[in-house]
């Protein structure tokens, strides 16, 4: 059985095995968090990405996604392969209810977003180098700057990744956490603890990212967290961490609810 995720996330039955949602979504937008059922371990075309868009309602080829590169890249319009190649980025969003936007994870943060009142839809993909780039917080200004998005309208669901019990880091990753953002540093709630080893330290991405999202003006009541770890979970979940390089990749997708299909 998979393990119990926190309210409002639940388990659905996908065709090729369980899906977590999060109810809070659901009335504005189809869209899933996967696990290890639905292996898609890059972004060209496929059968997984075409049982993707089938489930969602749309063509394998509407599914929007992207070459993942732990930036903070923003990709609103016309999203598509150029000779085989998805743009490089890793963050999407749309106002478009014939298309899909996906991206892949296998410990970072997923993180899907709707506008109650546009109807805007987003998709961001989180790992350390994207959460000290403050990609929470850009995706919410891009919404802003190209859908006119309030941040008081927004949702946003945090899917499974590495939990901060277990992701370990160097001092590298915490140095450019502290460079990004000296006002956490320097006396606001931190998002990293020292463990016994000189130089190691356990990070919190997921408080990391409420806390971006806080900051660019999402109320703390509407940032809803499955609170999954995937590398304690490596059974159900896909973890770099507990699988190495042959670990696969899991997808978040979302697709805003339109005009009836």
């Amino acid at each position: 059985m998979p393990p119990v995720p926190a309210p409002p996330f639940h388990w659905v039955e996908a065709p090729w095995g369980p899906v977590l949602v999060c109810a809070a979504l659901s009335p504005f937008a189809d869209h899933l968090f996967s696990a290890r059922g639905l292996d898609l371990p890059g972004a060209q075309d496929g059968a997984g990405w075409e049982d993707l868009g089938t489930y969602l309602g749309v063509a394998g080829s509407a599914v929007w996604r992207l070459c993942q590169v732990h930036g903070v890249t923003v990709h609103t319009d016309g999203v598509a392969p150029c000779d085989g190649r998805w743009p490089d980025g890793d963050l999407l969003a749309t106002t478009r209810d014939d298309v899909a936007l996906a991206i892949r994870t296998a410990d970072c943060v997923p993180i899907l977003l709707v506008d109650q009142t546009t109807g805007a839809v987003a998709a961001v993909h989180a790992g350390w180098r994207g959460t000290a780039q403050g990609a929470a917080r850009q995706m919410v200004r891009a919404m802003e700057l190209r859908f006119g998005s309030q941040p008081a309208d927004l949702l946003a669901a945090i899917g499974p990744s590495i939990g901060p019990d277990v992701y370990e880091v160097g001092q590298v990753v915490i140095d450019a956490f502290t460079t990004a953002f000296p006002e956490q540093a320097g006396g606001g709630r931190w998002w990293a603890a020292r463990t016994g080893q000189p130089g190691k330290y356990l990070i919190d991405l997921w408080t990391a990212t409420r806390d971006q999202l806080a900051l660019a003006g999402v109320p703390e009541t509407q940032v809803l967290l499955a609170g999954l770890c995937t590398a304690t979970h490596a059974g159900v979940f896909h973890s770099y961490r507990a699988h190495g390089a042959a670990s696969g990749r899991m997808v978040a997708a979302i697709r805003r609810v339109g005009a009836p299909r």
